[in-house]
């Protein structure tokens, strides 16, 4: 089956005002084969707006519908809801504005926008002024004091648009009041019977209200549903470019009316369960349906013109040497961290949570060797493509702003070097993690008095300390509570002094290895900047940095709370809130000292000698000893050196989330400085270097992720800067609904020029990896944003596809293989020197994938050993050579086992096919039924389709008559079956390798392709007379008659009275397409009932003879006629329901009906 094609031109169709859109505009092909339902509302925008183009065919009709939307009204009494699946660059932004408007003209004035970033709110302001609605202001919800919106110190705001981020939806005051929280205040504003607008925009940052495994919803999440539960009359509008790019997220949709009651599921968890069940055929399903109800709206920028490449880049010799001590290092770490953690008879939670640091470090540490490898060509690329009149633009995901800032303050505030990001992520593991407490310094930090009698108080009750504490004077306490914070990081408890900083830094990118998330299963829409201890995700340490500054004022006054204290000691593994699991107690440094409980007996507790400690404290030594002996060949902060290299920030425009950078003067001098400058205050600073790079003066940009949501860099007809933009990214980032952001950002509408894309991917294995994330997300983000799974594949990232089922299969297969639990499937990497498994094992072990037993010595898996996300984070703990073969070793297996599945037809293919290549298909016939729909009653067709892919006679003589190779022509089977021959016709389509297409009478084309030598085998050239007879007789038999007739003159399925297709020419669809979600759960009950719960809903694309696209549901032959039976008895209830609707949308006030007749 080939493919048909993906994306289809994209016109409205309903609604002929406005008009052309700057670009072409596409929208997948299953999306094309559905209608918009018609349209009967009229908006009030001015005539203006609409012949200036200033809105333009494509927005208004997605501000149409969704007022049409609006205007009706769940089954559970709340008003229905419009989701904007744009692309990036179709311009969401006036989409929005102008539904925002069209409401404001209907005096509906008051509006909430909610967003990502503040930085967006200037684009709001320019969106509406773009549109001509220069009076609606817009107001930030962050600038507003705790308390009414509309009352006096606030400005009296009474209407207009509110302008918030996710993350300040969840604000609170800390004074009280009545309108502490934000949601109040915006509740209060809105009033009980609101009835105005509310946008989410990019509303996937509102993901993760549904969690997977056994993590919370996030407070976020839980804001946005009950804003929208309280306000039933709303008009809500969701928008996001990667819209349901998995169905998880889009739990907080629950004005789309999927869910519900009245409708086929009635919790949100039922709709989950039927669709990932179905697998991803499904979710095309529901985007189609949603269309036809006419709630759902996507188009894309079409990408034609637009250039993607890999490059991968060469690891030099001395890059190579540099990465394989530093994973020597790391192993000796692992072991003293190991050892040490033993020594000191740590606790289980304390082990955890060490773990979960040391693990999410070992990550971020390889992360950063990794684009540092990059750097040169990097800077080669971008010179060069600078040099051809192009301007560059280069994506990274993080600043290690939080590095340079630790090595700051050790330095007093001077820098004599670049700091390098990777050495500061060991360094500050081992300092702030490592399992050695400094018992001297955390008594004198506690107050405890060393010397005084022992009188077993527990912490919490003795007074005296804290007094001590605040009599000391300022300058000791900060130092004093940054030691706390330094302990005190280990629990990850977030009370107030000991844990805040050191989760500030940690949170910058604290990965996904972190514990907790290892219950989490599917990791690669991570969040990495979640750490244990925060609660929500939307902590993203680019977009609310705090201020430092003011924390540490704050640090000086306050006394350290008991509940520190106690964390403190809980983090040395002093104190414990239930008895230790070890089996000697744990005890304090000293024997007069106070026991750390007040429940242990003070003299029983004194048994663990002292140099254990010590011994810790020496290993601890070491660890850093041997840090700075490498650190003089790791590299530098990857952002500084890029600016440094590329010419300094005179040249670089830098659009990052970070305060200050480190930069190289004139005398070869380094310095810190902020990047902050005399007249920009920083809030606008990224907007000021925007504007930079897009007037010309700066040919190259560098984005992170803090800037990369909603800024526009691409060649913009009106702006001064109009060379071809490049785009590098030097890391893809962890999950793709990012990387479509990023690439949104050069790619947009009204551009001179298409950008191109640059993948930079070193050779290091677990590097495929990010790729072959993003391969997996831009494929279903096909298949969900817009509605289809093949969608992505022109970027052509899927080869490095493997975080799926049978990627899985294949990673157990190797790690038992590795272990000899299992035999091989595939022989290891034959250019490897030495003894592949041994040294494999070792490395395994190494970076902690295989245990080895105490004792025993007995080798055992890790319990997530075939978490894919995993393996290939950790083996970047490896040697390169034995990483590289390892990775290797695991392709060679998936190929192996996607061999096996495709053999025994069990491959999940998606989508299917028909009608694409040279398949002739027919409808011969279509039944329709109305199906309860809440808004216009949809309707489903059950289409009955013959498929014809044999290969006539006059056809293969056509295509034999242009053959040339040597080798091509007709050639007959050396083998006799039931006194038969097969005809078969070969052409030759790669002589370099030998491959030879195939060509069959019953079934056409064959997919596969067949090596010379295999044909050799089985076929012998002939004339084509001799192929003649064979022809036609296998052409005609096949008519009707399967494969297994044919050769051995019976089939066991048809001797029995049932149906075999195998081999046949035609074949009967049955295929049941329109408003399939409204009967999902019917059709799911016959389905069940006939042939079992599981079987996969195939979904399959059509096009007819005649040009007629259909998409839906496969309905197996057997249960064909109780479905029909179903449907029709619903098709007369809903006969009445239609009438009365048109009825009430003629007599609606906005109907077109009416304002025609007035």
């Amino acid at each position: 089956m080939g493919h048909a094609e993906t994306y289809a031109e994209y016109m409205p169709i309903k609604l002929k005002i406005g008009l052309r859109h700057p670009d072409a505009v596409v929208e997948t092909s299953s999306l094309s084969s559905v209608t918009p339902p018609d349209v009967w509302y009229k908006t009030s925008i001015s005539e203006e707006t609409i012949d200036n183009g200033w809105l333009s065919a494509l927005q208004l009709e997605a501000i149409t519908y969704a007022a049409q939307q609006h205007e009706t009204f769940l089954p559970n009494g709340d008003r229905a809801g419009f989701l904007i699946g744009d692309g990036a660059g179709v311009g969401k932004g006036r989409t929005i504005a102008g539904i925002i408007y069209e409401n404001y003209l209907l005096s509906r004035k008051r509006a909430l926008w909610f967003s990502v970033s503040n930085d967006l709110k200037y684009d709001a302001e320019r969106d509406l002024r773009d549109i001509g609605a220069k009076n609606i202001l817009v107001h930030s919800l962050n600038k507003f004091k705790y308390g009414k919106i509309s009352s006096k110190h606030n400005g009296s705001v009474k209407k207009g648009v509110i302008f918030a981020t996710y993350s300040s939806l969840i604000g609170e005051s800390q004074s009280g009041g009545k309108y502490k929280t934000r949601l109040k205040q915006l509740l209060h504003w809105c009033g009980d019977d609101f009835d105005g607008v509310i946008v989410f925009d990019e509303c996937h940052k509102a993901k993760n209200l549904c969690p997977v495994g056994s993590s919370k919803p996030t407070k976020t999440g839980l804001a946005v549903l009950e804003l929208q539960n309280k306000l039933p009359k709303a008009r809500v509008v969701y928008a996001s470019a990667t819209g349901a790019s998995e169905p998880r997220n889009m739990a907080y949709m629950n004005r789309l009316g999927i869910w519900g009651e009245g409708t086929p599921f009635r919790e949100f968890s039922d709709f989950i369960q039927a669709v990932e069940r179905r697998g991803v055929g499904a979710m095309e399903i529901v985007a189609m349906d949603m269309k036809l109800r006419g709630m759902y709206i996507a188009r894309q920028l079409s990408f034609t013109g637009v250039t993607f490449k890999i490059e991968e880049v060469l690891l030099s010799q001395s890059y190579v040497k540099m990465y394989n001590k530093a994973v020597k290092l790391w192993v000796i770490a692992r072991e003293r961290f190991q050892q040490a953690a033993d020594l000191i008879d740590a606790e289980q939670r304390m082990k955890k949570s060490m773990w979960g640091q040391f693990w999410s470090a070992h990550q971020r540490f390889f992360k950063y060797l990794c684009i540092a490898s990059k750097v040169k060509r990097v800077v080669q690329l971008a010179r060069e493509e600078i040099k051809n009149g192009k301007c560059v633009v280069i994506g990274l995901q993080s600043t290690g702003e939080a590095r340079t800032l630790e090595a700051l303050e050790e330095g007093g505030g001077e820098l004599n070097d670049f700091v390098s990001t990777a050495k500061g992520v060991l360094q500050s593991l081992i300092e702030k993690h490592f399992p050695a407490p400094d018992r001297k310094k955390l008594y004198s930090l506690l107050g405890i008095d060393l010397t005084a009698p022992s009188n077993n108080s527990s912490p919490r009750d003795s007074p005296c300390k804290e007094n001590k504490i605040k009599k000391r004077k300022g300058e000791e306490i900060t130092r004093e509570a940054k030691k706390a914070r330094k302990l005190g990081g280990l629990t990850g408890s977030s009370s107030d002094d000991s844990g805040s900083e050191s989760d500030a830094s940690d949170n910058e990118e604290s990965d996904y290895e972190s514990s907790k998330n290892m219950s989490s299963g599917d990791d690669d829409d991570f969040n990495p900047f979640r750490d244990e201890s925060s609660e929500d995700d939307e902590d993203d340490p680019w977009l609310i940095r705090k201020d430092h500054k003011k924390n540490k004022d704050k640090k000086k006054k306050k006394s350290i709370d008991p509940d520190s204290i106690q964390s403190a000691l809980l983090a040395s593994g002093l104190g414990s809130k239930r008895p230790s699991f070890s089996s000697t107690p744990v005890i304090s440094p000293a024997p007069n000292s106070v026991p750390a409980n007040s429940n242990t007996n003070s003299n029983s507790s004194l048994i663990t000698s002292q140099d254990a400690v010590e011994r810790a404290q020496q290993m601890k030594k070491d660890l850093l000893d041997k840090l700075e002996k490498l650190a003089e060949d790791l590299p530098p902060n990857t952002l500084d050196e890029l600016i440094d290299e590329l010419g300094g920030p005179e040249n670089v425009a830098e659009m990052t989330g970070r305060k200050g950078r480190v930069v190289s003067n004139d005398d070869g001098s380094i310095s810190y400085e902020s990047r902050s400058e005399l007249d920009v205050p920083v809030e606008i600073l990224n907007i000021t270097e925007k504007q930079r790079f897009m007037d010309g003066d700066k040919n190259i940009a560098i984005i992170s992720e803090a800037a990369s949501s909603g800024i526009s860099l691409q060649a913009d007809r009106r702006a001064k800067n109009q060379r071809r933009r490049v785009h590098m990214t030097l890391e893809l980032p962890w999950s793709a609904d990012r990387a479509i952001q990023q690439f949104g950002r050069t790619h947009r509408s009204n551009q001179v020029t298409a950008p191109e894309y640059v993948f930079l991917i070193s050779e290091l294995a677990g590097e495929q990896r990010f790729a072959s994330i993003v391969a997996k997300r831009l494929e279903s983000l096909g298949a969900l944003t817009h509605g289809d799974r093949r969608a992505t594949e022109s970027r052509d990232l899927s080869r490095f596809n493997f975080d799926n089922k049978y990627g899985r299969n294949a990673l157990e297969i190797v790690m038992k293989s590795i272990v000899n639990l299992d035999s091989p499937m595939v022989s290891p990497p034959p250019d490897y020197p030495g003894e592949f498994f041994k040294d494999v094992r070792q490395g395994l072990i190494g970076v902690g994938l295989i245990n080895v037993e105490d004792r025993s010595g007995i080798l055992t898996l890790d319990k997530d050993y075939n978490n894919i996300g995993k393996f290939l984070n950790r083996i970047l703990g490896m040697e390169v050579h034995q990483q590289n073969a390892l990775f290797q070793y695991f392709a060679d297996t998936l190929t192996a086992v996607v061999q096996n599945a495709k053999k025994n037809g069990r491959y999940d293919m998606g989508i299917l096919d028909l009608g694409s290549g040279d398949e002739k298909v027919r409808k011969s016939d279509v039944k329709k039924f109305l199906t309860p729909g809440y808004s216009t009653s949809g309707h489903v067709e059950l289409y009955t389709i013959s498929v014809e892919r044999g290969m006539s006679w006059e056809e293969a003589t056509k295509i034999w008559a242009e053959l040339t190779g040597p080798d091509d022509g007709f050639y007959l089977s050396l083998q006799i079956r039931n006194n038969k021959k097969t005809a078969i016709l070969v052409k030759e389509v790669n002589p370099k390798k030998k491959l030879f297409l195939v060509y069959r009478p019953n079934t056409g084309k064959q997919l596969k392709l067949e090596i010379y030598a295999d044909l050799k085998k089985k076929y012998k050239k002939v004339v084509s007379d001799d192929a003649l007879v064979h022809w036609l007789d296998q052409y005609n038999s096949s008519a009707d008659t399967c494969t297994h007739a044919y050769w051995r003159g019976n089939c066991k399925k048809a001797s029995l009275g049932l149906v075999c297709e195998i081999g046949l020419r035609c074949r009967t669809y049955y295929v049941l397409c329109g408003s399939v979600l409204s009967v999902w759960t019917k059709v799911e009950g016959v389905l069940a009932s006939v042939s079992g719960t599981n079987v996969k809903m195939q979904i399959v694309r059509l096009r007819t003879e005649d040009g007629q696209r259909i998409v839906g549901l496969i309905i197996p032959a057997n249960c064909v006629s109780p479905l029909v039976n179903l449907l029709s008895t619903s098709d007369q209830s809903q006969q009445l329901a239609v009438q009365q609707k048109q009825l009430w949308q003629q007599r609606h006030p906005q109907s077109i009906a009416n304002l025609s007749n007035a």
